[in-house]
């Protein structure tokens, strides 16, 4: 085949690579996007984000009609499962949103290629990638290429992948029928998530986590709110608990465990074992000796303030670089390096980039936790205001939790917030907004908030960091 000349060359189509595609063509660049899957929106969009949030909302649902729908006076008898149609509800979601990203590329004028795509040697000031089409090489060139190939599930040692009984999130999102007994090896965001999906579907759920807390990262007040609601719903968890291995046989797994506290070991049966060990960056395959590209110890590429790596002309963001990853965080560096490409002042304000785990509550959080504050000797105050003051959040009988912000205690500005409760992932988005333009809690005190709505409980808890609110 021959070569095609592009201004630049986006290796992979996941949230940060088909961003970052779109804004340099809105940039007016010529621009070509490389990625494995036909179907466009990488780990995110396929196997991860939204057909994960796809079966969250189903199965809170179906666990809502089951627990609570007698409380607001609806009889629904008889209400199953078909775990079938949900699955294929999923899918549909996945399939409409992947088809809008061709679309986007379309409108755009984004040449698409599906195959997987590797470095060769530059030649005449152009990087050369090549992508395997079938049995032969189609060659692209420019002067310019962003590595945007995200992540994978990482491996624990004596714990392998068999995609059938130990399964990453992606064969998580796609069991065939419901396992009696669940184990998620990891209290992180996704095996919380996958967890409460199969909780609610009837599994009995047990995590096996090797801190003392879940997720550990997580602001500590809030981590034990989350982890009473998740006991509520039936979670059992092993904290301090090591993985040794785990034997597959035609009934399940047995898991080999060793409490860290007690150095006392047990078994754990299982039909299925997820391993939510964190995840890896991905740069397998690309070829990067051929363009004496190094990764560090963690598999990742370093990187300047302009998102461009030790050779010139190539860049990298995303889960194959430094910070938390998150979609969200990769499409907002897909914006700011298609930017800087351009000769555009492109910047992520990476101490204001939000977290969710979409469990129910969900949890939310941007900034500092108080730890953290803590450990860097600041001086602060805390406000907090509980759901069941809420007068939405009790309309809808979904009281639990709390929102709590912390401000700097001289100048007021907002160093960090964290939500446990309904939509906390929405409620969010405000203290951000007002996190970015340097805001203090009294600028979301003085606020006014529609009532009666559930953000009336964030300007609630920013009145409380000054000990003045109205409703509780």
């Amino acid at each position: 085949m021959g070569a095609e000349n592009f201004d630049l060359i986006v290796i992979g189509a996941g949230p940060g690579g088909y961003i970052a595609a779109i804004r340099a063509a809105q940039l007016g660049l010529k621009v070509a996007c490389v990625d494995k899957r036909a179907a466009l929106g990488g780990t995110c969009l396929n196997v991860g984000c939204i057909p994960s949030k796809a079966l969250l909302e189903s199965t809170e649902l179906f666990h809502t009609a089951q627990k609570n729908f007698t409380k607001h006076g609806i009889v629904a008898e008889s209400v199953r499962v078909d775990l079938e149609a949900m699955m294929k509800r999923k899918d549909a979601v996945v399939r409409q949103l992947t088809g809008g990203i061709a679309g986007l590329f379309k409108k755009n004028k984004i040449a698409a290629f599906t195959g997987e795509a590797r470095f060769d040697k530059s030649e005449g000031g152009l990087h050369k990638v090549l992508v395997k089409v079938a049995d032969a090489d189609q060659v692209l060139l420019a002067p310019k290429v962003i590595i945007a190939t995200g992540s994978v599930p990482s491996t624990l040692k004596g714990i392998d992948f068999d995609g059938e009984k130990i399964v990453s999130s992606t064969e998580a999102l796609a069991l065939k029928q419901i396992p009696k007994n669940f184990v998620v090896i990891g209290g992180g965001y996704i095996g919380l998530e996958m967890g409460s999906v199969w909780k609610r579907l009837g599994s009995n759920v047990t995590v096996v986590e090797y801190a003392d807390r879940i997720v550990p990262a997580m602001d500590q007040q809030i981590g034990k709110e989350l982890h009473k609601s998740l006991v509520k719903l039936g979670f059992d968890f092993r904290l301090s608990t090591e993985c040794l291995s785990a034997k597959t046989s035609k009934d399940g797994v047995e898991l080999e465990v060793r409490d860290r506290t007690s150095n006392q070991s047990s078994k754990i049966n299982a039909d299925v074992v997820l391993v939510c060990a964190g995840r890896r960056a991905f740069t397998g395959g690309l070829n990067l000796e051929a363009i004496s590209l190094k990764t560090d110890e963690r598999g990742q590429i370093a990187i300047n303030e302009h998102f461009e790596s030790s050779v010139k002309g190539v860049y990298a963001i995303g889960d194959v670089v430094r910070g938390p990853m998150l979609a969200h965080k990769a499409e907002d560096e897909g914006v700011a390096v298609a930017e800087i490409i351009s000769g555009q002042a492109g910047h992520v304000a990476y101490d204001k980039i939000p977290a969710v785990v979409y469990t129910w509550p969900e949890v939310a959080s941007v900034g500092l936790t108080e730890e953290e504050c803590k450990d860097k000797h600041l001086t602060y105050k805390v406000g907090t205001f509980p759901f069941m003051a809420n007068a939405r959040a009790k309309a809808m009988d979904e009281t639990d939790g709390l929102v709590k912000i912390i401000a700097d205690a001289k100048t007021d500005r907002i160093l960090g917030a964290h939500i446990i409760g309904p939509r906390a992932g929405e409620l969010i988005g405000e203290i951000v907004s007002v996190m970015e333009f340097g805001g203090s809690s009294e600028d979301i005190a003085r606020t006014c908030h529609a009532h009666p709505t559930l953000s009336e409980a964030v300007k609630e808890a920013a009145l409380a960091v000054d000990k003045r609110t109205l409703n509780f």
